[in-house]
């Protein structure tokens, strides 16, 4: 099968389409696109599933962690004031962990501009095919509207002008029938007429499903952004309150970053499926939900020298047609004007209306090509195939580095947060403050002493 033009499978569809696939029961599943079959659809819920693991797996390793700070510490002698040691190496850890996961926020929103670009594109070449779809259908229904016209009141009024003549009344008919054939040649053209699906539908479904996806994506990377920089912040000033609340937070933000890390790889290796071998699947489910013919959809969407316009055969006809109508109508200006001066109305309007005709059939001829809209799917193939698979491997890799940051911050901030000078909530009150805890020790004393 032929590629859109300046379409090619790129690597990475290659690689994703390489990764062996298994169902519920580990058994091998075939890489071909096929979401409509249990095995398949296993196989890609498995791929998301590893991701699960992978948040179990962490969760267990950030408890046995903490377990093992809290329970299994040496007792501190007394008196001592001076932090343990490798204190200060823990601090930096997880402030470069959490350096690794701004990194990560910024590698995430330019995946989620791509995959977005590469979704705008898909729906803007749907909208532009059906552009090009209502042109076909508004122009057949002109000119049948136009020779329908012509042959209800110029043709009648030119038989009625020439009946005292039976040889220019029947020239006048086979007009008539001639312009018949026409119209009904014409109307085999609008093959997307009465078509049930809607190319205008389906891109307006995808930019809503895009919309939300984009939004959850970005208050996602704004919240894991709010969550590192008050870490760094409450680490700078030594804040225990607000440590423990990011720390809370951080785990949230874990949980969805592993959430999303599912969802991105199933999403990432189905799309590589998909886009390995796009045109049978399309071909099928197109046939499927619009009923046409499969001549036509292969003239379409495959665009080669094989395959033949199935429209050709209409199109010749009814040029043809049109070409035998207007030596006709000259024929009979010149015999039946000089006869019946009435004729010369009836006569000039059907060539107008002939001439118009025929340019309309050249434009639709030029849209009937099948240049115009293998265009537009070329362009859909490559905004959903490059840019936003591209941009789904951004976001895969950002999911990555925050899974990473978040759980090496997560167990370094405790033992950071246990450094902190214990009276850290009473470093900036006042002296002066009649309610701090120093004023109040010297009112007891006073009082006492009185």
């Amino acid at each position: 099968m032929g590629a859109p033009p300046g379409y090619r499978p790129s690597a990475w569809v290659h690689l994703l389409h390489q990764l062996p696939r298994a169902d519920f029961q580990l058994r091998p599943v075939p890489s071909g696109f096929a979401p409509q079959e249990q095995e398949y659809q296993q196989a890609l819920l498995l791929v998301a599933a590893l991701a699960g693991l992978g948040l179990g797996l962490s969760l267990i390793f950030i408890a046995v962690y903490l377990i093992r700070f809290c329970c299994c510490r040496p007792p501190e002698p007394p008196g001592a004031k001076s932090p343990p040691p490798g204190g200060g190496c823990v601090t930096w850890s997880c402030i470069a962990a959490l350096l690794v996961g701004c990194a990560g926020i910024g590698i995430g929103f330019y995946g989620n501009s791509e995959t977005s670009d590469g979704v705008s594109q898909l729906s803007s070449a749907l909208l532009h095919a059906n552009h090009t779809l209502k042109a076909i259908d508004h122009l057949v229904l002109e000119m049948v509207e136009r020779l329908g016209e012509a042959v209800r009141t110029e043709l009648t009024t030119l038989e009625e002008v020439l009946t005292q003549r039976t040889e220019l009344v029947a020239a006048a008919r086979g007009a008539r029938r001639q312009a018949e054939a026409v119209a009904q040649q014409l109307q085999g053209l609008a093959f997307w007429r009465g078509v049930p699906l809607s190319p205008v539908q389906v891109a307006e479904d995808v930019s809503y499903v895009e919309e939300y996806r984009w939004l959850a994506y970005v208050l996602l990377l704004l919240l894991e952004l709010l969550v590192c920089l008050f870490t760094l912040l409450g680490l700078a000033k030594q804040s225990k309150w607000l440590v423990i609340v990011m720390t809370v937070m951080g785990l949230l933000v874990l949980v969805l970053s592993w959430g999303s890390m599912g969802l991105e790889a199933a999403t990432a290796v189905g799309l590589s499926d998909f886009c390995s071998s796009p045109d049978m699947y399309i071909l099928n489910l197109t046939q499927e939900e619009t009923g046409l013919g499969s001549d036509i959809l292969n003239y379409y969407f495959l665009c080669n020298q094989e395959v033949s316009n199935p429209f050709q055969q209409r199109l010749t006809l009814s040029q043809r047609a049109l070409a035998n109508i207007h030596s006709q109508l000259q024929g009979l200006e010149r015999e039946a004007v000089p006869q019946f001066p009435s004729a010369q109305k009836p006569l000039l309007s059907l060539e107008e209306t002939l001439n118009t005709t025929e340019g309309n059939l050249h434009q639709l001829v030029a849209l009937l090509h099948c240049r115009g809209l293998h265009k537009d799917y070329g362009t859909a193939l490559r905004g959903l195939c490059e840019d936003a698979l591209e941009g789904l491997l951004f976001l895969l890799l950002f999911s990555l580095l925050s899974a990473g940051a978040l759980a090496t911050a997560l167990c370094s901030l405790p033992r950071a947060w246990a450094l902190f000078p214990p009276s850290d909530d009473y470093d900036d009150t006042d002296d002066d403050d009649p309610f701090s805890p120093q004023e109040s020790k010297r009112f007891v004393q006073w009082q006492s002493s009185i």
